[in-house]
């Protein structure tokens, strides 16, 4: 039987492939480019409850988990899960293995953020890899506002704000008064009549670098179809610019509703998300 390569790996090495190979004729080298596009900063409060020992830690990675067990049925519970973990490792002061709890925030935001929804794991029973088949939604819009440090909230304040009055006024409902740091970005932002996901091509040229809003749009699914992690069926789901999804089962593209990707989030033997890609709004 065949083997199946798992896709989150492959587009690990993806993204390693390209920061280490492509060249660019900006100054900022390409890795730097990529961690911009992809790359999410983690800072890490590492505590030992039993010592009282307590550490940071800062790491950078290209995707976030969405870790599943029996009481996750959305995507914010499991990247909730996802962010805060276990681990053992020796204590000084205690002088043998302990238990620590990592509690993560995300310190900086990419582009595109990739969220991998940890389907697979290993089975001691049976001595293979095993598949979680629970239904977890997912939304087309996601916020991940709360799962970020102090700062970076911080920082995020006043694009939200002007996003959220060129959405007001879109619908023509009142707005708040603009301070004079939510007037000097709003130059970016695309008419009220257009769509309230930020086109980040049009922006007024005189803003010298689009601000996040901690807001991304779901713009691609790869799922996973099958119950053996070495087996199944990888299919693409992409969201065209004219809004439009279009299914990509090897060369057979099929073009598919809005509905029909949300129903993508298990439960079953059909198609479930594996992969979400989601792109930034920003003003």
């Amino acid at each position: 039987m065949a083997y199946l390569q798992d896709a989150e790996e492959c587009w690990t090495q993806l993204i390693y492939t390209l920061s280490q190979t492509l060249t660019s004729e900006a100054s900022e080298p390409a890795a730097a480019q990529m961690k911009e596009l992809f790359g999410i900063d983690l800072v890490s409060r590492v505590h030992c409850a039993e010592s009282g020992e307590e550490s940071s830690e800062a790491e950078s990675v290209y995707s976030l988990k969405c870790h599943i067990s029996h009481d996750v049925n959305h995507l914010h519970e499991g990247l909730k899960h996802g962010l805060k973990t276990e681990l053992e490792k020796v204590s000084p002061s205690l002088g043998r293995t302990a238990i620590y709890t990592r509690e993560s925030r995300i310190n900086e935001l990419p582009r595109y953020l990739t969220v991998q929804f940890v389907r697979f794991f290993w089975k001691r029973e049976s001595n293979q890899k095993a598949k979680i088949l629970r239904k977890v939604d997912y939304p087309l819009e996601l916020d991940v506002y709360d799962f970020c440090s102090d700062e970076l909230k911080l920082k995020l304040q006043t694009p939200r704000q002007v996003l959220r009055d060129a959405e007001s006024a879109k619908f023509g409902l009142k707005v708040e008064v603009k301070t004079s740091s939510s007037q000097n970005i709003e130059g970016s932002l695309t008419s009220a009549g257009e769509s309230s996901s930020i086109d980040i091509d049009k922006a007024d040229s005189s803003v010298p670098k689009k601000q996040l809003t901690g807001i991304y749009d779901l713009i691609a699914v790869l799922t996973h179809k099958g119950r053996s992690a070495d087996s199944g069926h990888y299919v693409g789901w992409v969201k065209q610019d004219d809004g439009k999804w279009i299914e990509f089962d090897d060369d057979n593209p099929s073009i598919r509703k809005e509905e029909e990707i949300l129903k993508l989030s298990g439960g079953g033997d059909w198609h479930m998300a594996y992969i979400c890609l989601y792109k930034a709004r920003v003003i």
